[in-house]
């Protein structure tokens, strides 16, 4: 009796219902997250990376995005990323029709990555709006030359046809977190004296010069999102009343949602993820070829703080800036995205007036979180949050610590050590604040 009343309360909320996003019906208001899975291998798909996509439809989201496909070779960070070319097109396609065999859409994040990267990965000298050197590459940079800016727009366009040669519903045009429409777009990486700098038009050109093209691409049948930041959280980088006016150019150009995130790959990423940065499980998994200085760093007390600081984490912990934008932007539907640990957290989003949010640590962990929460409104999915997954994914493959110690991986004691005790830390973080509305 109790889990039928459970399943009554669950099917009477809005959460469950369709939602149509622009061109494309979803099957209600749940989207992974194109949170970054490392499953490719030689920048093409892998049927690892198809095989989570699935399970992730098959566990009941309404889409599911492929995280980080790069527009061009430059753009591209790790091995285990993707990018457009018309060779992977086959094996895309394939994945598209699996995703869409389990009722749920399909969408591809798109961007380039600028100075995000290094020369034996991009095979070209990093670019960036400007020249400079970004330390947590490490790599020299060069700015983008007029020219080369147009063609990546257009190659912008070209890769709304190719997703949509592969299958997908949906492009998800990544704008924040410091990769290169964003340096463009922050006075902290744009110190350019054209077209392209100086202004706040001018550093917002790019970015609207990529969603002319791309919604000139995407016509009546593709779906366009566009993940923007509220702000950066760094010194010198987009505030939050200019995230504002970045918001209300991205929607001038009648995209169908924004995402709304914050903070920077670079100096502040535990403000995209909130909570503790995993230092142990990041030094140990990371290639000491690659990453030799910043290895080293990890296992310095007090260093680690200060390149990568934590932040004590909260359950839905950009609702309170979001709800600053959704006064602000009222013509584009927004999504939000960040904290969401249960069905609790899942309703309380609805109740504040988003019509759509998108999930990624709690479906790591549990590709069937969305089932459960119909089943049961108050589930809860049990996430620690130690960000094992995060310490990880950059190196090998996005999985939970529970998973892997299933599927028989070991452990080191004292990363064992580590999550124990930063879940306890999140535990309790999220204990004080309850105690304390």
């Amino acid at each position: 009796m109790a889990t039928k009343k459970k399943q009554e309360q669950a099917a009477e909320s809005k959460l469950f219902t369709p939602y149509q996003l622009g061109p494309i019906t979803l099957r209600n208001r749940i989207i992974r997250s194109a949170a970054f899975e490392n499953m490719a291998r030689a920048n093409a798909p892998t049927q690892e990376l198809q095989d989570y996509h699935v399970s992730v439809a098959r566990g009941g989201v309404g889409m599911t995005t492929v995280a980080y496909c790069a527009v061009d070779l430059s753009g591209v960070s790790f091995d285990g990323q993707l990018y457009v070319r018309p060779e992977i097109i086959p094996d895309m396609k394939k994945m598209t029709d699996a995703i869409h065999a389990e009722g749920a859409k399909a969408s591809i994040q798109l961007g380039h990555c600028g100075n995000m990267t290094h020369f034996y990965t991009c095979h070209c000298m990093p670019v960036s709006a400007d020249t400079w050197f970004n330390l947590y590459s490490p790599t020299i940079h060069r700015r983008l030359k007029v020219a080369e800016i147009k063609n990546l727009v257009k190659k912008f366009g070209e890769a709304v046809d190719w997703a949509r040669e592969c299958g997908f519903d949906c492009v998800e045009i990544h704008a924040g977190h410091a990769y290169l429409i964003s340096q463009f777009i922050s006075p902290r990486t744009n110190h350019r004296h054209d077209e392209y700098g100086g202004s706040f038009e001018n550093r917002v050109r790019f970015m609207n010069e990529i969603l002319d093209e791309v919604m000139a691409h995407a016509g009546n049948d593709m779906a366009v999102v566009v993940k923007t930041n509220m702000w950066d959280d760094c010194w010198h980088g987009v505030t939050i009343e200019e995230g504002i006016k970045v918001a209300k150019e991205i929607e001038k150009h009648k995209v169908h949602g924004i995402i709304l995130s914050g903070g920077t790959v670079s100096r502040s990423p535990m403000t995209i993820l909130s909570g503790a940065m995993p230092y142990k499980t990041l030094a140990h998994y990371m290639p000491m070829k690659s990453f030799w200085w910043l290895k080293a760093a990890l296992n310095i007390p007090g260093v680690h703080q200060i390149m990568l600081p934590t932040s004590p984490f909260k359950e839905l912990y950009f609702m309170d800036k979001a709800k600053i934008f959704q006064k602000e932007i009222t013509n584009t539907p927004l999504i939000y995205v960040g904290g969401v640990q249960s069905g609790d957290n899942c309703q309380q989003i609805m109740d504040e007036g988003f019509e759509l949010f998108q999930i990624a640590h709690v479906l790591i962990k549990d590709p069937e979180f969305v089932h459960h929460v119909q089943e049961n409104p108050h589930y809860h999915a049990g996430c620690g949050r130690s960000n094992y997954c995060v310490g990880r994914m950059y190196t090998l493959n996005m999985k939970c610590h529970e998973c892997v110690e299933r599927d028989g991986e070991v452990i080191a004691p004292r990363i064992k050590k580590e999550i124990a005790q930063l879940e306890a830390n999140a535990k309790e973080s999220v204990k004080q604040q309850k105690a304390g509305k």
